[in-house]
Parts: C-alpha cells; sequence; structure tokens
C-alpha cells in the first residue's frame, strides 16, 4: 500500500494574507507606497482585486489607492469631490496621476454601459466624469443641479 503524503496546511487567501498585513503594519491610510508594498507581498493579485479587498477591508485608503466609487451617483459624486480635492492641493504631476484615474474609471464605466440592463446609469456616470474632466473646480455645483434635475425628472416621470 503507497503512503499517502502528509497533508499540508490549508492555502491562505488574498483576503487573510491582507488581514495579517494590516494587523501588524497598522496603517493610518494606505497610499501609493503601501499599495505597491501590497502588491508584491500578495502577489500575483490584480491592482482590481487588491483595491476590492482593501475597500472591503475598511482601511483607510488615499483618494488614489480607493478609485472612482460607482455603485450609485452618491457614492460616484463622494469620489469626484475627494478627487478634486486632492486635485486642487497637488501639483500638476499629481494633478496628471489623478485626471488618469477619473479617465480609467470613465472608460470602465463606457465598458459596462454596453450591458442593456445597466446603459442609462453608466452613461449618466461617464456624464459625470467627463464634466469632471472638463472643468473640475465647477464640478460640485453641476453635480448638486444635476441631481436635482435627475429627482425633479424621476418624481415627474
Amino acid at each position: 500500500m503507497k503512503k499517502q503524503p502528509a497533508r499540508t496546511e490549508k492555502k491562505r487567501g488574498k483576503r487573510a494574507d491582507l488581514a495579517d498585513w494590516l494587523a501588524a503594519t497598522q496603517p493610518r491610510e494606505i497610499g501609493d507606497a503601501e499599495f505597491e508594498e501590497l502588491r508584491r507581498a500578495l502577489a500575483p493579485i490584480s491592482e482590481s482585486y487588491l483595491r476590492k479587498l482593501l475597500r472591503e477591508s475598511g482601511a483607510p485608503l488615499s483618494c488614489l489607492v480607493e478609485g472612482v466609487r460607482q455603485a450609485s451617483l452618491d457614492q460616484l459624486q463622494a469620489s469626484l469631490l475627494r478627487m478634486l480635492d486632492e486635485y486642487q492641493r497637488g501639483d500638476a504631476r499629481h494633478g496628471a496621476r489623478i485626471r488618469q484615474v477619473v479617465i480609467a474609471a470613465k472608460d470602465h464605466a463606457r465598458w459596462a454601459a454596453r450591458n442593456p440592463e445597466r446603459r442609462a446609469e453608466k452613461e449618466e456616470m461617464v456624464l459625470w466624469m467627463l464634466t469632471w474632466l472638463e472643468n473640475p473646480p465647477v464640478f460640485p455645483q453641476w453635480a448638486a443641479l444635476r441631481l436635482e434635475k435627475l429627482r425633479i425628472d424621476t418624481h415627474v416621470s
């Protein structure tokens, strides 16, 4: 009779490894440096999956690490306002990085708009991000007016 190899410890998941890292480092905020450290520590892992795990962990994230939230218009507005604050406080190089994050989010929303069930919502989100990209300082007033219009249109329909 063949001898069975000894059972090895169950393979840990990325979520558990992230929890261990957070407990060990207790970061005040996860910024670019911590994000890159985590990418190396948890490799192989995609940026999008790492962002998802970080968001779910509840750890405090810099706006560049958190990215643009698109679960709802309220989350989108809050994300873009946070990006605007960071954009206005940074230098030109930092501003360009923030614009890249918003452009990537816009492109993702355009891709998601191919789904007929989500088309209207995602096209609206693309409009919001295009408005932010065109003139970030005007965005807060525009978003407030746009939300009001959407609420009126919803009540009239």
